[in-house]
């Protein structure tokens, strides 16, 4: 099954709850994640400075992201080394936005206390995604470079 860039975005954007796998030491360690936007800009998403998530990105950049689209079901996984985001305009834009009103409670109770240091924007460029379905399950697979 051949898939284009944009719609690997697209499916990214359309299911925002994504899996991610870093690396803490010597051990795997995988969590849920709330995508803020995916397109060929990267794929942006944030965490709070005091999580362990920061640290172990800081330490080892490299990761992997999982997405599951139910309707088509069709899994996107894209490996690459995330950078952090210090755009200011970028942090108000997600602090702003309707999807992400759960940041103004953090804010207010001091989670978010020096706000443009602890809260935390990651972007994955040039990342490498595959896909998975179960028709393709034995298929090779089929790198797709991201821009």
């Amino acid at each position: 099954m051949a898939v284009e860039k944009q719609e690997l975005y697209e499916l990214m954007n359309r299911n925002p709850v994504f899996h991610l796998a870093t690396i803490d030491g010597d051990q795997p360690r995988v969590r849920g994640m709330f995508l803020f936007r995916a397109d060929q800009d990267g794929i942006l998403f944030h965490t709070g400075a005091m999580k362990p998530l920061y640290r172990q990105v800081r330490e080892t950049p490299n990761v992997e992201l999982c997405f599951f689209d139910p309707k088509s079901n069709l899994q996107v996984r894209v490996s690459g080394s995330l950078e952090i985001v210090e755009d200011h305009a970028l942090k108000d834009e997600i602090y702003d936005h309707p999807t992400r009103a759960f940041l103004k409670g953090w804010r207010e109770n001091g989670a978010l206390a020096d706000f443009y240091q602890s809260f935390i924007v990651f972007r994955l460029k040039q990342g490498r995604a595959t896909t998975w379905s179960m028709a393709s399950n034995f298929d090779a697979p089929q790198p797709i470079q991201l821009d």
